[in-house]
């Protein structure tokens, strides 16, 4: 790649038809086809625009990298021609399997074709006129509402309290906007917060006299700050509380398409009637019956994760100028030093490295110099940490593996997980092939 098709990439994140060749030369992959949408490419998307062999490593889309196994792998795959093959159960019956795996009374629970779907039937059935919403948050909860002509009343978090949600301050905002439907997302998509189980009762209790108050859970199993973080069980209780969950994510399953709502039986009813009697695939339908029997691979999933996301915000800490916020999810939000660009790192990294990021200007409230980085194995965060490193000495001057003074902001995030959780597992063994560049280059 060249010195004028490098820049390109990088000044303003366009690629020209002259420059194209150049530009997909490291990896080839057309960066062209992050500019044509509001949303991240799909990880297809650039599969395909890469053609056979190349290897994208993403640190774009939420999910767990340990889960499902090999093992469970290898079992859907013995049964692939027959869940492809035959219809699924209804609806009815694969929900009343997934409350017994886990727990949970079936008229409580409504499933669906994604947390997404069920936000658009929420939208549809039970917003009547205006929604609060803390930003930056998980976009549909914005645009969903925006679509069908709802008032969205935004609430900004503040970049200096660490885009932390103060829920007293929210409620207030609330009363004064008179909206009558409010949403927090717990864990936040974008920054990683978490609320302690306490404070969201507490929340959901203050707002009893709204026509509904959503819990957003999403990213609640990546959570370790709480045994029991989830507040499902005491939303099923109150007259007007939704929870949403995302099985695609916890499960490493976006491909599925899997999530669930818990409320009183009167909400989950009304939403589970609206939904079509076959709106789940088998495939979900197998991973349901498949839990129960690997609820321990679970367990040591989510360990495995927070082991990785500790020693990856370590890591992103030795880049010189990187602000990275804490997270109780499995993602970073960091914010690039001032001379960066988020757009065209994003460019970079998918042109030269074959790293695919989320840059966050197309997020309300945020800009693009803040991105959304998902937790990985050690060796795909040395490779993006070199990716990034790379870019910084090629424009910007620094040295490859100089250790500057991190800024003050860097190390105050940090400092709220400095102390070693007492749930780390060691690392399964790794075999050969796996990305050492930076790790070898340093000792």
């Amino acid at each position: 790649m060249n010195d004028l098709a490098a820049t390109s990439v990088l000044v303003g994140g366009i690629v020209t038809e002259d420059q194209r060749e150049d530009t997909v030369a490291r990896t080839g992959i057309d960066t062209s086809i992050l500019h044509k949408g509001a949303h991240s490419a799909s990880y297809f998307d650039l599969a395909r625009a890469a053609g056979e062999g190349a290897e994208i490593v993403d640190f774009c889309i939420p999910c767990n990298p340990y889960f499902p196994t090999p093992e469970m792998f290898d079992e859907l795959t013995r049964e692939l021609k027959s869940i492809l093959k035959y219809y699924p159960s209804d609806s009815a019956t694969i929900t009343k399997k997934l409350a017994s795996v886990l727990g949970l009374h079936p008229q409580t629970v409504a499933m669906a074709n994604g947390s997404t779907e069920l936000i658009t039937w929420i939208d549809h059935l039970l917003v009547k006129e205006s929604l609060a919403v803390p930003i930056p948050t998980f976009g549909r909860w914005t645009d969903q509402p925006l679509e069908t002509g709802k008032r969205v009343d935004m609430f900004p978090l503040q970049e200096r309290d660490g885009f932390r949600l103060d829920l007293e301050e929210y409620v207030e905002f609330i009363r004064e906007r008179r909206s009558r439907v409010a949403v927090v997302c717990n864990v936040n998509n974008p920054d990683g917060n978490y609320l302690p189980r306490r404070d969201i009762i507490r929340f959901m209790d203050q707002l009893s006299d709204l026509d509904l108050v959503i819990i957003d859970e999403s990213f609640i199993d990546f959570s370790d700050a709480e045994r029991y973080p989830s507040v499902g069980p005491d939303a099923v209780i109150r007259p007007n509380a939704v929870v949403l969950k995302s099985l695609g994510k916890n499960f490493g399953l976006h491909g599925i398409r899997f999530g669930y709502m818990l409320s009183n039986p009167a909400i989950a009813g009304k939403i589970a009637k609206m939904l079509p009697k076959w709106n789940l695939n088998s495939l979900a339908e197998k991973v349901v019956h498949m839990i129960q029997d690997h609820e321990m691979e679970y367990e040591e999933s989510l360990r495995l994760l927070s082991r990785d996301r500790r020693s990856m915000g370590r890591e992103l800490q030795r880049i010189p100028g990187l602000t990275v916020f804490p997270s109780q999810g499995n993602f970073y939000l960091v914010k690039l030093p001032t001379e960066w660009s988020g757009v065209a790192l994003r460019d970079f990294l998918v042109a030269n490295h074959g790293i695919m990021t989320r840059e966050c200007g197309n997020k309300l409230g945020m800009t693009s110099q803040f991105m959304r980085l998902v937790v990985r194995p050690a060796g795909d965060v040395d490779r993006l940490v070199d990716g990034m490193l790379d870019y910084s000495q090629r424009f910007h001057g620094r040295s490859v593996y100089e250790s500057d003074t991190l800024e003050s902001t860097s190390r105050r995030w940090a400092e709220s997980y400095d102390e070693k959780p007492d749930n780390l597992v060691p690392y399964p063994p790794r075999g050969g092939g796996e990305y050492t560049a930076r790790r070898a280059a340093v000792s």
